[in-house]
C-alpha cells in the first residue's frame, strides 16, 4: 500500500525525521509574516534532505498543514464523554480562545494560502485533516449521534470561528460558543424530528438541556 504524503510510521528514524521537520516548520512559521515556508528553508534548519521532504510531503503547503494539524490535535484534543453538548462546548470555547491569539491564526492563513496556490488539491487536504476528522467522529459516535457528521461540525462551528477571526472580529469565548453549539444541536433535533426520533438538544439520552448563557 502506498504511504500517504505526510504520514510516517511511528517510532524509529521516520518519527525522528518527522519531529525534526515539524520543529523546523514551526520555528520558521513563527518568523514568517504570511504563514509560508520553503522546502529549502526547512531542509537547512532540520538537517533533512530536500528530496526526503518532497517525497513525504510533496509541497510546502502540505508540509505546513501537516505540521499545524498535528500540533493542533496534540494541543487541543476533542473531549469524548458521550455528552455532545458538554463536549462541543468545551471544544468550541477552547477554539475561540485560541483564535483570539494572533499566533494561532497561522493555521487558517496557511490553509487559505494553500487554497490560493492551487498546489494542494482536495484529496491532499483531506489527508492532512484526517486525524482531526477522526476526533470529531469519535465525539459524535460516543454521543450516539448518527444524524450529524464531520462536515456539520466544520460548517457550523469551525467555519464561522475561523472566518470571524480572519476578518479581525473574533467570536466571544462564552456567548458565541453557546450560540454555535446551539446551532449544531438545533440541526440535530431537526433531523431527529424529521426521522420521527425524540430529540432533547443535548446529544445525550435522558439529559436535561442547559439554558444558554450570555446575550447571543
Amino acid at each position: 500500500m502506498t504511504q500517504a504524503a505526510g504520514t510516517i510510521r511511528p517510532g524509529g528514524r521516520s518519527a525522528k525525521t518527522r519531529d525534526a521537520v515539524h520543529a523546523a516548520v514551526r520555528a520558521l512559521l513563527d518568523a514568517s509574516p504570511d504563514g509560508t515556508v520553503t522546502v529549502a528553508e526547512v531542509a537547512e534548519r532540520s538537517g533533512v534532505h530536500p528530496a526526503t521532504i518532497y517525497r513525504r510531503w510533496r509541497t510546502p503547503e502540505g508540509l505546513v498543514l501537516d505540521t499545524l494539524f498535528e500540533e493542533l490535535s496534540r494541543r487541543s484534543p476533542l473531549p469524548v464523554t458521550g455528552d455532545l453538548r458538554a463536549d462541543a462546548l468545551v471544544y468550541t470555547r477552547r477554539l475561540l480562545a485560541d483564535l483570539r491569539e494572533d499566533k494561532n491564526l497561522v493555521l487558517a492563513r496557511s490553509v487559505a494560502a494553500a487554497a490560493r496556490s492551487g498546489l494542494l488539491d482536495a484529496d491532499s487536504m483531506n489527508r492532512f485533516v484526517e486525524p482531526r476528522s477522526r476526533q470529531i467522529e469519535a465525539m459524535l459516535t460516543a454521543a450516539g449521534t448518527s444524524e450529524l457528521d464531520v462536515q456539520d461540525v466544520l460548517e457550523l462551528i469551525l467555519a464561522p470561528a475561523y472566518t470571524h477571526a480572519l476578518l479581525d472580529y473574533p467570536l466571544r469565548t462564552d456567548a458565541d460558543a453557546e450560540r454555535l453549539v446551539d446551532n449544531l444541536l438545533a440541526v440535530l433535533d431537526r433531523r431527529r424530528a424529521r426521522a420521527g426520533a425524540p430529540g432533547d438538544g443535548t446529544g445525550a439520552p435522558g439529559a436535561t438541556p442547559e439554558r444558554p448563557e450570555g446575550d447571543a
